[in-house]
C-alpha cells in the first residue's frame, strides 16, 4: 500500500543532552521540557526562568522606550488644561483593543476623549488627508495615534501646521525616509530606540504609555492586552508573553461588559481561554466589522457600559462573521478556480490572483487559505475602476516586502512585513507585476522552499507518554507565534484495526509500539483513510492532548502527518 497524499518534509531537532541536564539540574525540571525550551532558544537558567514565570514583575521601565517621557508630559499638560483628545486607531484586533484601552485609561484621568478609525473600504489603512479636519472639528488639540502612523510624515505635518500636537504609538518597521516630526514617536523598532524587547504589540505599547502614567501596570486592563496582542500574532516571547500570560485568566471573567456579552454570543463563556480561542473564535468576530462594514461597531462594544447595549452589538458582530464567512467560502472557491485554469506551478512560484469586485475585506483571509493550501507566496487583488487593491500572504524564506519592493515601479502603493503586505496597482500593470514577482521568486526560491515543514521537538517513544507528561508539557502555555505548541514523532507503529472517520473529514485510529496502544485522531486527515490499514508500520508526527470524553482521562495523539515506515 502507498501512501499518496503530498507530503510534508520533516525537521527533526537534534536532541542537547548535555545542556538538557544543565537545565533539569538548574530548574529541576522534565528532560522533555529542557528540550523544548532549547528548541526554542531558551537556553540559560535565567531565560528559562523567565519564560517559565513570566509575571508582571519582571516588565521593563515604559522610561526606556525612546520620547515616552515627552508623551506622559504632554498628556499630563492636556489633563491640566482640560484639553480634548483625539484618538486615531486602526481597524483590526490590535488596533481596536489598542483604542479601547487607550480611551479608557484617559477617560479615567478626567480627559475628554474621542476615538476615530478609519472605515477600510472607504478611506484605506493609517492617518489620511482629512485627519486635520476631523480632528479640528473635534476641538481636539493633541491626536495619538495608536498601531498606525509611523509612516504618516505628510498627515502629521498637516495637523502640527493646524496646531495640533501628535504622539505615535505605533510598532511597524519605521520608513527608510524617517520618522514623522511628531511631539512623541513611541515605537520600538526606532532605530534610536533602547528599548530591550522589539516585538511588542500596539496595544502592548498602549499598556507600557498606562504603566507609564500612572505608575503601575493596570492589571484589570490586560484582558484587553492579551486579546490584541494574540490576535495580532506577535511573537509570544519576551513582554508579549507575560501580558497573556497575566490577561488571558482575565478573559475567562472580564468585567468589560462588551467582551463578556461577545465571549457569551460566541459561545466559549465558561471556558479555560487559550489563545486559540482568540485568534479562531474572538478575533474573527471583532475583525469582521472592519472587513464588512466599519470597526467603529467593535469599538463600541469594548467601551459599552450597559449590559443589554453590549449584546445588541454582540449580537450584530456575530451576524456580520456569518456573513464574512459565506463571502469568504465564495471568494476562495473562485480563487481555487482560477488557480485551475490559469496557474502553472512550473513557472509560477508566486502565485497571483485578481478579480473585479471581490470584497476588499475578506482578501487577506484568502491569500492566507490559497498560501496554506499551495505552500507559495500569494497575492490576491480585487479590481474596481480599473486600480486593483491586494493583500498578499507569504511562506517560511520569502520576504514579501522586499519582493515588493523590486516591483516598486509597476506599484501604486505597498507596504507590510516579511509574511504579510498589502499594495494598490494598476489593473494595466497585473501581468508585468506577476512576471516581475516570479522572476524575484525564482532568484530566491528553490524547490526544497516549496515544501511544507512539519517542525517536530523530539522522537520519542509511545512508552514515555502519559498525563503527567502534558502537564507537565503545560508549563510552556500560552502557545503561539515564537512558541509552537509542541510536536513529537514516533516511528514503526503498526495500525491497530481499520481507521474510522467521524463527522467533519476527523480520522481515528489505534497505534501501538509494541508496548504501548494509544488512539491518534487527526483533524481534517479522512483523506488519509484508505491510505493506510490494519498491521500497516507508520511514522506518526503529533501533538499531545487529553481524550476525556465520556470516561476517565487518557493520552491521545493529535495527528499533525503521517508517513509509512521506511524500516
Amino acid at each position: 500500500m502507498t501512501l499518496s497524499v503530498a507530503q510534508k518534509y520533516w525537521e527533526v531537532r537534534n536532541p542537547n543532552p548535555a545542556l538538557q541536564q544543565e537545565l533539569c539540574d538548574a530548574l529541576n525540571i522534565h528532560p522533555v521540557i529542557a528540550q523544548l525550551l532549547i528548541n526554542r532558544g531558551v537556553v540559560t537558567k535565567q531565560e528559562a526562568e523567565a519564560f517559565l514565570y513570566a509575571d508582571l514583575s519582571k516588565l521593563h521601565d515604559p522610561f526606556l522606550l525612546t520620547d515616552m517621557d515627552k508623551a506622559v508630559q504632554r498628556i499630563r499638560k492636556a489633563q491640566k488644561n482640560k484639553e480634548r483628545v483625539f484618538i486615531f486607531g486602526d481597524y483590526d484586533v490590535d488596533g481596536v483593543t489598542s483604542s479601547a484601552l487607550l480611551h479608557t485609561v484617559l477617560k479615567e484621568m478626567g480627559l475628554a476623549v474621542v476615538n476615530h478609525i478609519p472605515h477600510r473600504l472607504n478611506d484605506g489603512y493609517g492617518l489620511n488627508g482629512n485627519v486635520a479636519e476631523l480632528a479640528k472639528k473635534e476641538n481636539a488639540t493633541l491626536l495619538i495615534t495608536v498601531d498606525c502612523g509611523i509612516t504618516a510624515s505628510a498627515e502629521v505635518d498637516l495637523l502640527n501646521q493646524n496646531g495640533i500636537d501628535v504622539i505615535i504609538l505605533d510598532h511597524h518597521e519605521p520608513p527608510e525616509s524617517g520618522i514623522p516630526a511628531a511631539l512623541a514617536v513611541i515605537d520600538p523598532k526606532r532605530k534610536d530606540c533602547p528599548y530591550p524587547f522589539k516585538e511588542l504589540a500596539a496595544v502592548g505599547l498602549v499598556a507600557k504609555l498606562t504603566q507609564a502614567l500612572s505608575g503601575k501596570v493596570l492589571e484589570e486592563h490586560l484582558d484587553l492586552v492579551a486579546l490584541g496582542t494574540i490576535a495580532d500574532v506577535v511573537q509570544l516571547r519576551g513582554e508579549n508573553r507575560i501580558f497573556v500570560n497575566a490577561g488571558l485568566p482575565r478573559l475567562s471573567d472580564t468585567k468589560n461588559k462588551g467582551l463578556a456579552a461577545l465571549i457569551d454570543v460566541a459561545k466559549i463563556k465558561g471556558k479555560k481561554f487559550r489563545p486559540y480561542y482568540v485568534g479562531f473564535i474572538l478575533g474573527p468576530r471583532i475583525n469582521a466589522t472592519g472587513r464588512m462594514d466599519s470597526a467603529r461597531t467593535s469599538l463600541d462594544l469594548l467601551l459599552c457600559q450597559n449590559r443589554e447595549d453590549a449584546y445588541q452589538l454582540a449580537q450584530a458582530m456575530e451576524n456580520l462573521n456569518s456573513h464574512r464567512q459565506k463571502l469568504q467560502g465564495s471568494v476562495i472557491q473562485e480563487a481555487f478556480s482560477i488557480i485551475d485554469r490559469e496557474v502553472n506551478f512550473n513557472d509560477h512560484k508566486v502565485i497571483i490572483l485578481s478579480k473585479e469586485g471581490w470584497h476588499k475585506g475578506v482578501l487577506g483571509i484568502v491569500a492566507s487559505r490559497v498560501a496554506e493550501t499551495y505552500y507559495r507566496p500569494t497575492i490576491v487583488i480585487s479590481v474596481k475602476d480599473g486600480v486593483g487593491t491586494a493583500s498578499a500572504r507569504s511562506i517560511k524564506g520569502f520576504h514579501l516586502n522586499e519582493a515588493l519592493a523590486h516591483c516598486a515601479h509597476v506599484l501604486e502603493e505597498y507596504g507590510g512585513h516579511k509574511l504579510a503586505a498589502g499594495l494598490t496597482i494598476k489593473e494595466e500593470n497585473i501581468g508585468q507585476f506577476r512576471k516581475l514577482m516570479n522572476e524575484f521568486a525564482t532568484n530566491i526560491l528553490q524547490i526544497r522552499d516549496l515544501v511544507p515543514t512539519e517542525r517536530i521537538d523530539a522522537e520519542i517513544p509511545l512508552s514515555s507518554l502519559s498525563l503527567d507528561l502534558i502537564s507537565k508539557i503545560d508549563l510552556l502555555e500560552p502557545y503561539g507565534e515564537g512558541n509552537p505548541e509542541p510536536v513529537f514523532c514516533s516511528r514503526n507503529l503498526t495500525v491497530m484495526g481499520p481507521p474510522a472517520v467521524l463527522g467533519k473529514e476527523t480520522l481515528k485510529f489505534w497505534v501501538s509500539d509494541g508496548e504501548t496502544t494509544i488512539s491518534a485522531v487527526g483533524f481534517g486527515k479522512a483523506k488519509y483513510r484508505d491510505l493506510i490499514g490494519p498491521g500497516q508500520k507508520i511514522d506518526l508526527a503529533y501533538q499531545l492532548t487529553i481524550d476525556d470524553w465520556k470516561k476517565a482521562p487518557t493520552v491521545q495523539l493529535k495527528i499533525k502527518d503521517i508517513r509509512i515506515s521506511q524500516d
